[in-house]
């Protein structure tokens, strides 16, 4: 049961990191105008954050079927899933928040903003690379059933933190400001980058059986 929590707790303060909801607000808000409504809002958070978890639970459980098809092993994708991770961190640490807006090509191609909250909210603004990397790893590494359970408990409450974050997106944003943002995202930063090399020493321990 210790086994169960500490992975839940390691993958969910990962994802939570990697997918920086907080930082996502600013975006979040200027696509948010499209509403006509609050409730609109709380529809396109609730569909962002749905579709945050399919696509994270779709490449968790399919992640062992890619690595056999591909011929690569869980080490290999280890060290390069953290240096992705990695590269994240340092742009988080940087203080960058996320430039993703709708272009005027996407406002009319967009039949609602259900396809919205999927691309670009949910993909690849917060689910994009390092979360899919993040859920395949750990997936795979958990051997039995009850670790492939908190993993899977871990992208639930993730993207549940997202609903609650994004329903709150002005509140959040008129609390923190964006400096208060900002600082939020370097903070974030620094948990994933030693998260990161973390990853990488694994991977590398694995690799050569150290």
């Amino acid at each position: 049961m210790f086994l169960f929590f500490k992975t839940f707790f390691y993958v969910f303060g990962t994802l939570f990191a990697v997918m920086n909801p907080i930082g996502a607000v600013p975006v979040f808000l200027s696509i948010a105008q499209h509403c006509r409504s609050y409730e609109g809002r709380i529809t396109l958070a609730k569909r962002t954050s749905v579709a945050v978890f399919m696509t994270l639970i779709t490449f968790a459980l399919l992640g062992e079927w890619i690595f056999k098809f591909f011929g690569s092993t869980i080490d290999a994708f280890a060290i390069a899933g953290g240096i992705l991770l990695f590269r994240m961190a340092l742009e988080m640490l940087s203080g960058s928040l996320s430039t993703i807006k709708i272009t005027h090509e996407e406002e009319e191609e967009a039949l609602s903003l259900s396809e919205i909250a999927v691309i670009p909210l949910a993909i690849p603004l917060i689910s994009g690379p390092g979360s899919i990397t993040t859920v395949m790893i750990h997936m795979a590494k958990s051997t039995d059933y009850l670790g492939k359970i908190a993993v899977i408990l871990a992208i639930f409450v993730a993207s549940f933190s997202v609903y609650l974050v994004l329903m709150s997106a002005e509140k959040v944003q008129q609390r923190f400001g964006r400096v208060g943002i900002r600082l939020i995202t370097r903070m974030m930063g620094l948990i994933l980058a030693s998260m990161a090399v973390q990853l990488v020493i694994n991977g590398i321990k694995g690799a050569f059986g150290l």
